[in-house]
């Protein structure tokens, strides 16, 4: 294949790993891609698109473009019309735009890696696109009612509608009222941004039961993983949820398609969990 460029986009986008680990992956795969990253906000997003030339393969996209995203593509999947956002654009040779959500993927691998099998309840913390595609993941895993712990229940919307198309029992309370919440439960999940602190003390025997999935990855522990871990909880850390994620990321701009393994997937993996740990 031919020199390709790609790159991360959003807003702030500085602390990103996805540039250490794609480039990682193509110098495995003996392709020399260049993969970058460009600070892009939700209006701007169209006119970046529109500029690329015939030189650029896919754009991965973290916050806040994903549901922005997820608008472009001439294909799209399931994952993408559940939840509305899209994590990845592929320009094809035919000049398609295919996007994906390779979160969803991402989330379910995570927790399956800290233990979870299957699970009945969960609690979000957060409704934005990584919350949607949690409760994605979880659907799949087998979950029948979630609780969302929101900051302001207007952004609880689209979640509703979600649980409603997927048959799911769902519940909204206060971010405050976290801690009420999450005694009998089987996961907790985070997806708030950098940042926003976690200011309640979480009850020891949910910490002691439920697997944590905390979305954060820069830096690490983030809030709710941070109290898991001082009790030796089981944690779904937001670094592996980014490797499972960018992995299939990786498949569809070398092959165009995300489910079947590239050739030496576990050499490309293993190359790219290397240098998240390094970044």
């Amino acid at each position: 294949m031919s020199d390709r460029r790609l790159a991360v986009l959003g807003h702030p986008v500085a602390h990103s790993l996805s540039p250490a680990m794609h480039t990682a992956a193509y110098e495995v795969l003996g392709l020399d891609w260049s993969y970058g990253r460009a600070e892009v906000r939700e209006h701007e997003l169209a006119a970046f698109i529109d500029g690329l030339d015939r030189s650029w393969r896919g754009l991965s996209a973290t916050m806040p473009l994903k549901e922005e995203l997820a608008r472009f593509g001439d294909d799209d999947d399931r994952d993408v019309r559940l939840t509305g956002a899209a994590n990845t654009l592929l320009l094809s040779d035919e000049g398609r735009r295919v996007v994906r959500n390779t979160d969803v993927v991402g989330v379910g691998r995570s927790l399956q890696g800290a233990g979870l099998s299957t699970a009945e309840h969960a609690v979000v913390v957060g409704a934005g696109a990584t919350a949607r595609s949690v409760v994605v993941a979880l659907d799949v895993l087998g979950v029948r009612g979630i609780t969302v712990a929101v900051r302001d229940a207007a952004r609880a919307v689209g979640i509703r509608s979600l649980a409603e198309e997927l048959g799911l029992e769902l519940d909204v309370v206060a971010l405050g009222d976290l801690a009420a919440v999450v005694e009998e439960t089987d996961v907790v999940a985070w997806t708030l941004p950098n940042g926003v602190p976690l200011d309640a003390e979480l009850p020891v025997s949910a910490r002691e039961h439920a697997v944590a999935l905390d979305v954060t990855y820069h830096p690490w522990p983030g809030p709710l993983a941070a109290q898991w871990l001082a009790v030796g909880g089981r944690v779904a850390s937001g670094r592996d949820m980014l490797l499972h994620q960018a992995v299939r990321q990786v498949r569809l701009f070398v092959s165009g398609q995300t489910e079947e393994p590239l050739e030496a997937e576990a050499t490309v993996e293993a190359a790219m969990a290397s240098a998240l740990v390094k970044d």
